[in-house]
């Protein structure tokens, strides 16, 4: 069977779920350290590949070259934009990823990448430009499992950046462009690389703080990454047992 790979911008943000891998091992190929391990009877590969874009795409475009995977995961914390409901510590699961500043500056203001007539992905009547869907499939799946046991877990738009909102005017301003409920660095360019290769992504991320004035003292990272670890070792472990409806088990909880 074809492996699951769960990618991360730092170890934090993944040293759970290596943690609940068996039978696990330390590769060092294309630049990157990651591990391989299975969880159940499901191959599953864990990497973090660095903070931002360029890391986040050069990773998921390792990663899928050598494995072939039939689903990639994108996890770690995110900022949630004042408004949107979420909390420190909440679950939020991607319904499309928005590359959200890039774009061109012209004298009546910042304009996307339609405007620019430059697809980040494809061309013609299919092209997409800053928007950019991922599973539906797997976000369902993630929302049902959610509702199962009882985890609050939002679903909407990502907006990826490359210049984080340090106030709350920036967030404000970028959350009500692009109607997104968090903000994180790498989200998007994970989506773009899934896309051209034609493999299933999921993104699950935790509220580690608000988008505002930045007050690193506020932020609860911790909490986040072990609040979206969690969900996605329980979401995995019903991908194990397809065919049976969600059966509690004597896990740590969520």
């Amino acid at each position: 069977m074809k492996p699951i790979v769960i990618i991360a911008a730092v170890p934090q943000e993944i040293e759970l779920l290596e943690k609940a891998l068996e039978h696990s091992g330390r590769v060092k190929t294309g630049g990157f350290e990651y591990i391989e391990g299975t969880i159940g009877s499901l191959r599953v590969v864990t990497c973090a590949g660095g903070v931002g874009k360029v890391n986040a795409a050069a990773t998921a475009a390792v990663m899928i070259d050598r494995y072939q995977p039939h689903l990639v995961i994108n996890t770690g914390c995110a900022g949630a934009y004042v408004g949107s409901g979420l909390s420190i510590g909440n679950l939020v699961v991607a319904s499309e990823e928005v590359l959200a500043d890039d774009g061109v500056v012209v004298a009546d203001g910042w304009k996307d990448l339609r405007y620019m007539n430059l697809p980040s992905l494809g061309q013609g009547a299919g092209s997409c430009y800053n928007v950019l869907p991922l599973s539906r499939h797997a976000s369902e799946k993630a929302m049902q499992l959610a509702d199962y046991y009882g985890v609050f877990l939002m679903r909407g738009r990502f907006a990826t950046v490359s210049t984080c909102s340090g106030t709350s005017r920036q967030g404000a301003e970028l959350s009500q462009r692009w109607n997104a409920l968090i903000e994180n660095m790498e989200g998007a360019a994970v989506a773009q690389v899934c896309l051209r290769c034609g493999v299933d992504c999921l993104e699950i991320r935790g509220v580690s703080n608000q988008v505002e004035e930045r007050d690193l003292k506020k932020w609860e990272i911790s909490r986040a990454v072990e609040a979206a670890q969690r969900f996605v070792l329980k979401y995995i472990e019903e991908m194990d047992r397809p065919d049976v409806a969600p059966i509690p088990k004597a896990v740590p909880e969520l």
